[in-house]
């Protein structure tokens, strides 16, 4: 049974821009690694600079993706003059589709990252969930935007206010790159959709989050080590 649609909560986009200054983008990178490497990292995150230590095998890399319910190949990342990486926005969308969000170091402005299996044409463009007012081909891809005959349900978008974005399809995915058109202007939002690309390991590891160890159990001082293991009562504990 397919899995709900799992798009960002209103809740989280409003915090996003507080990853600036509360989260930092995750640097990858080393010494001994060729300086695309590094670059590469970077430009995921969207911030300069290396950081310590070597990227993580293959094998760990699509671990830390399965932890994240996606996989490695739907991992898309893009660059765009003053927007970085907000981390807490990455995750699943869809089945095991990919989402993040990019915001502005100024101002808030978001540009939303959505990768899902599909595919986009003529035909289809403005049907594509979201349904689109009006769409046309533009490069690679196509542009859309909200408007008031939305071909499945005139009147709405299927997103609150209006907004505009840059689709395409390759590789049996189709890669949405969106924003709110009052904040982001059409050809900031096209050229980072033109820049928008399958993550390599190096921005794989700046972009997943990483794994976790397992908490371990908290060891209860009233559980006796015989007996039925009801908990102890000493006297005076009680009420």
């Amino acid at each position: 049974m397919p899995r709900p649609r799992l798009l960002l909560p209103a809740a989280l986009l409003l915090l996003a821009p507080l990853a600036l200054t509360g989260c930092g983008s995750e640097d990858a990178g080393s010494g001994d690694r060729a300086s695309g490497d590094r670059a590469s990292g970077d430009r995921a995150s969207g911030n300069a600079g290396s950081g310590a230590g070597s990227t993580p095998s293959r094998a760990d890399l699509e671990d830390r993706a399965r932890a994240a319910q996606t996989r490695t190949a739907h991992v898309y990342v893009t660059e765009a003059d003053g927007f970085t990486l907000a981390e807490q926005s990455v995750g699943v969308l869809g089945d095991d589709g990919f989402q993040a969000v990019y915001v502005a170091k100024r101002g808030g402005a978001q540009i939303k990252v959505g990768v899902e299996r599909g595919a986009v044409d003529d035909r289809t463009c403005r049907s594509v969930y979201p349904p689109a007012g009006r769409c046309e081909k533009d490069g690679k891809g196509w542009y859309r935007a909200s408007g008031p005959d939305s071909p499945e349900n005139p009147g709405s978008t299927g997103r609150s206010g209006s907004w505009h974005e840059y689709v395409r399809s390759e590789h049996g995915l189709r890669i949405q790159l969106s924003a709110d058109p009052d904040l982001v202007d059409r050809d900031t939002l096209r050229a980072a959709a033109e820049k928008a690309h399958r993550a390599d390991a190096a921005e794989l590891d700046a972009v997943l989050p990483k794994k976790t160890s397992p908490t371990a159990p908290v060891e209860r001082g009233d559980i006796p080590r015989d007996g039925d293991g009801a908990p102890q009562d000493p006297p005076g504990a009680g009420g």
